[in-house]
């Protein structure tokens, strides 16, 4: 049953994501029922969620063509960061980390609230696509370091940098939302695939639920984005609020 469970968890989460994001406000406390250890949960469920970022990215890979300079810029602080991000959380131990999931749940809960609001003022803004002109000076600088605070917090847990990232984006001047969600698309793939890789080395994973779980977000991904689209994104990302809070104060309440 507890297979059925997870299973169906990771399948919710990959139909979320498709729609909205915030699968890993799913997956994460699934794991954390199912009697997985706080930190083994988090790095069981980013292994899990990687093959739907990468599908993600691939969906929007015409929208980078010949822009392998705009990839990179953000690409490098994206490696760096979500490869320290997962080393520190490796490092930082059960204990601690148990205190952190209620504060981690709800500030990532409340990324994903702001999420729809700050995207429809960013395609009042959509025009044309000047980032040939953004991806330079003090700027790119400035930028590339943000990205790369943005990377750490997302190999360390990663709920809600989708938001972070197009802030990042934003910044930069550009103004083409298909573009700047390839580009986020491009920069999850680099932050969870390192941190991925991290915790697989140092063997954090729980492997029987990962594999079962990576499944269930990739069939969710593929086949419950129309169940998904047909609820309405509204009220899906309405559930994943409500979840995300109530999982959050719960969490809370539990350890004070």
């Amino acid at each position: 049953m507890q297979y059925i469970l997870l299973f169906i968890a990771a399948f919710i989460a990959g139909a979320i994501n498709s729609v909205a994001g915030g699968g890993t406000l799913i997956t994460f406390p699934s794991l954390l029922s199912a009697g997985v250890s706080p930190i083994a949960a988090n790095t069981t469920s980013t292994v899990a969620l990687v093959p739907g970022s990468f599908s993600a990215y691939w969906g929007y890979r015409d929208e980078l063509e010949h822009g392998w300079k705009e990839l990179a810029w953000i690409g490098l602080p994206s490696l760096i960061g979500g490869y320290l991000g997962a080393v520190l959380l490796v490092h930082t131990g059960d204990k601690l980390f148990a205190k952190m999931i209620p504060w981690l749940i709800l500030g990532a809960t409340a990324l994903f609230a702001i999420q729809e609001p700050f995207r429809r003022i960013v395609n009042r803004n959509a025009s044309g696509d000047p980032s040939h002109h953004a991806f330079k000076g003090r700027r790119l600088a400035l930028t590339m370091a943000y990205q790369f605070v943005v990377a750490l917090y997302g190999g360390f847990f990663g709920a809600g940098i989708g938001i972070l990232m197009l802030a990042a984006l934003g910044m930069l001047g550009l103004s083409n939302i298909h573009r700047m969600n390839a580009l986020k698309a491009f920069a999850a793939v680099c932050i969870n695939g390192v941190a991925a890789v991290t915790f697989i080395i140092e063997r954090n994973v729980v492997w029987h639920f990962a594999i079962l779980m990576a499944v269930g977000s990739v069939a969710g991904g593929y086949g419950g984005a129309g169940l998904a689209r047909r609820i309405g994104q509204r009220n899906v990302r309405l559930s994943v609020i409500v979840i995300g809070v109530a999982i959050g104060l719960y969490t809370l309440l539990k350890r004070s």
